[in-house]
């Protein structure tokens, strides 16, 4: 059975290899059992548990998720994470993977795969709303994209957003921290949050046309990123119509307060890649993106990972 460390994963999965996986993953589907969530105790801010299962034809994965959302204070992430690879046909381990790392890539591969259909095709302005350890792998995947040329970040501490820009030094793009969320908004084609946000952080009235809404952070149903208005004014898509219908607060909240209705969900990443539903349609039209995870992502960069360690960069096929 292999180990497989962070410094090692990151190696071993590309960005845009991984993008690419992701996108035949979401095409072929898998067997993607309801997340299951424990509240570990913590006081007003509960720690979480998640377990995320999946398997296909080729393999069967579990990812265990701690969320200790007070540990900024400590200096330390908020989410921490392993994954468990096994043969489908056999039942035998073949790998443990350091799941913080994977985590991080595929949210952002997830996110970039997003773009691909649904961002404005010609964007160059990304705002990153969010300081955290997803803020750079973010960036650096929704570059392989689109054409980004510029990058701003905005953090509700200033030198934790000039502490990003100074770990994106060297990249292609220019990057400078935004002190002005509401002008920063305006100003960008794609608004990326990553954040874990109880109250929202970006308004609808500040958004313009033409614009992408790419929502990360939020993982519960009292978590959100973005007001009711925001949501109104968007074409709507999500990674998986249960999960975003069960945990992402900015939905829940919206739909209970009669905002938007479920059926204004326009499709799920799934349906994209699958060419069931259109993409973006207009130059005009917002589109927003709501992620909350999916374990077959998880799965899909697992089964990458220990294939691009084979010396197979391409992968595994993931088939339900």
């Amino acid at each position: 059975m292999r180990a497989i460390d962070a410094a090692t994963l990151a190696s071993l999965l590309e960005r845009r290899a991984l993008i690419d996986a992701l996108d035949r993953a979401f095409a072929a589907g898998a067997e993607v059992p309801p997340r299951i969530h424990h509240d570990t105790g913590g006081g007003v801010r509960p720690n979480a548990l998640l377990i995320m299962p999946a398997w296909s034809t080729a393999s069967i994965g579990v990812k265990l998720v701690t969320v200790h959302r007070d540990n900024a204070a400590r200096g330390e992430p908020a989410v921490h994470a392993a994954y468990a690879l096994f043969d489908a046909a056999t039942g035998a381990p073949r790998a443990v993977i350091d799941g913080t790392e994977l985590t991080r890539r595929r949210t952002a591969a997830v996110a970039a795969l997003a773009a691909r259909y649904l961002a404005p095709p010609g964007a160059e302005r990304l705002l990153m709303v969010g300081t955290g350890s997803l803020a750079t792998h973010v960036i650096e995947s929704h570059a392989l994209v689109r054409p980004i040329r510029e990058v701003r970040i905005w953090g509700r501490r200033r030198e934790r957003a000039a502490a990003v820009v100074d770990r994106l030094a060297g990249q292609e793009f220019h990057v400078a921290v935004a002190d002005d969320l509401a002008a920063a908004v305006a100003w960008a084609d794609i608004v990326s949050c990553a954040t874990l946000a109880t109250e929202p952080v970006v308004r609808g009235a500040w958004l313009r046309p033409g614009q992408h809404v790419d929502l990360i952070g939020a993982y519960t149903p009292q978590m959100r990123e973005i007001d009711d208005e925001g949501l109104r004014r968007a074409r709507i898509y999500v990674d998986t119509r249960a999960g975003a219908l069960a945990e992402s607060g900015e939905l829940v909240q919206a739909i209970a307060a009669g905002a938007i209705l479920p059926g204004d969900l326009c499709g799920e990443l799934a349906d994209l890649a699958r060419g069931r539903v259109a993409g973006r349609r207009s130059p005009q039209e917002i589109t927003l993106f709501k992620s909350v995870g999916t374990a077959l992502a998880d799965l899909a960069a697992a089964e990458l990972a220990v294939a691009a360690g084979d010396g197979n960069p391409r992968g595994n096929e993931v088939r339900g």
